[in-house]
């Protein structure tokens, strides 16, 4: 009985391990991109296939402009120790897909890398891996941006200087990390800059269901600020106004309704507009500027129309309306170290406080041709981010 009992339990000793052994091959096999690996046979392949690749990174690389789906390609590559005393390497942890990096793969941005082939991606967190001996700033662990465009954040780790990153919080979640520094650091520009607003005040902005939007309706909210936002008409539009007014939208309507209603009916209670925020462009700004107050302010940082902007007359002249432009990029360059680093101190503050999340799918950087279709499909929700070193950190990866 002893012996038949010894021999049970080494049974199940060996399921067991076997079971943590094939735990062990899936989470592999995704980071290598052999998802869906289960048979024993493939298992050996897959720890084989991780083990010969640990000193290799992955990137998406693009030797010429044009079609995302046809010019970018993966790559791998050998990580090299650090050729400088004052190098760091960071491994990126999770890089979004953002409309600038596809009109930068297409060579249709006004700012392009200065040379290729180059990397895509211009947002993104990494974890400092390993400094030189002479680096003064960062340690590892650290978690840490770009500083400046066309980095190159769609891959996997990198050598650099550290006056090319800026060092962010490691206690807010690294997906939204990884989209702190464009989107709601141009929501929380545009709100600070350009109209002193109180407690009371009205923002009315198209492209309210963007990035930019999203994270403009939540922080007007902190701020005390009500919203007005635009959207298109689209398929599950309800759904759409359900999700932005769960977020802190004042007011939700649709481009054809703005165009048709009367601003009493518009605004109810609401004052009239003393910033509007415009990232569509075309004639649709008309309908926008209408609703306006005296003197005030209305602000455009993107064109997705791709038509010149439209301004009425009237409103220039008879109510003293101001025009102005915005581009992230442009201020992150005219503004200092410090500056920087207080405004992203003051949009995490937000994020670790609850007061602005932002919805992201995670994808794989193996699939990166279904993830940009994603991110570049019509009425999309959701930003797509690829998670990339850092995948055990996260919750999901997409295959």
């Amino acid at each position: 009985h002893s012996h038949n009992f010894t021999m049970r339990c080494g049974r199940v000793a060996a399921r067991l391990a076997e079971t943590a052994w094939m735990a062990t091959v899936r989470r592999l096999a995704v980071r290598t991109g052999a998802e869906g690996t289960c048979s024993a046979g493939s298992a050996v392949v897959g720890v084989q296939r991780w083990c010969s690749t640990t000193n290799l990174g992955r990137r998406l690389v693009y030797n010429a402009h044009g079609d995302p789906n046809e010019v970018l390609q993966l790559q791998s590559y050998d990580v090299s120790t650090l050729s400088r005393p004052d190098q760091l390497r960071v491994d990126m942890l999770a890089a979004p897909i953002n409309p600038a990096d596809i009109n930068q793969v297409q060579g249709v941005y006004p700012k392009l890398p200065s040379s290729l082939p180059a990397v895509g991606g211009n947002e993104g967190v990494g974890r400092v891996a390993e400094v030189g001996p002479e680096v003064k700033s960062l340690v590892v662990g650290d978690h840490v941006i770009p500083a400046m465009s066309s980095w190159g954040t769609w891959q996997t780790t990198r050598a650099c200087l550290e006056e090319d990153l800026i060092k962010v919080p490691k206690d807010i979640p690294v997906t939204a990390a990884a989209m702190l520094a464009v989107n709601p650091c141009t929501a929380y520009r545009m709100l600070q800059d350009f109209v002193a607003l109180e407690p009371g005040d009205c923002v009315i902005q198209n492209g309210g269901n963007s990035a930019v939007g999203v994270a403009v309706i939540q922080l007007a909210k902190a701020m005390g600020v009500t919203t007005i936002s635009v959207v298109r008409d689209r398929p599950h539009l309800t759904e759409t106004v359900d999700s932005l007014v769960s977020l802190g939208a004042t007011k939700v309507v649709t481009d054809s309704d703005l165009a048709k209603m009367r601003a009493r009916d518009l605004l109810g209670d609401l004052p009239k507009p003393r910033l509007g925020l415009n990232c569509v462009g075309g004639r649709k700004l008309l309908s926008l500027c209408k609703y306006m107050a005296h003197g005030s302010t209305i602000v455009t940082y993107g064109g997705m129309s791709r038509q010149p902007v439209t301004l009425p007359t009237g409103k220039l002249i008879f109510d003293d309306i101001t025009a102005r432009g915005f581009w992230m990029t442009r201020w992150n360059e005219t503004h200092s170290l410090s500056e920087r680093q207080e405004m992203l101190a003051a949009v995490s503050a937000f994020v670790r406080d609850g007061k602005l999340t932002m919805k992201c799918r995670e994808w794989s950087i193996v699939n990166a041709k279904a993830a940009i279709a994603a991110a570049t499909e019509e009425y999309t929700n959701t930003k797509e981010i690829f998670v990339l070193s850092g995948w055990e950190d996260c919750n999901s990866i997409k295959s």
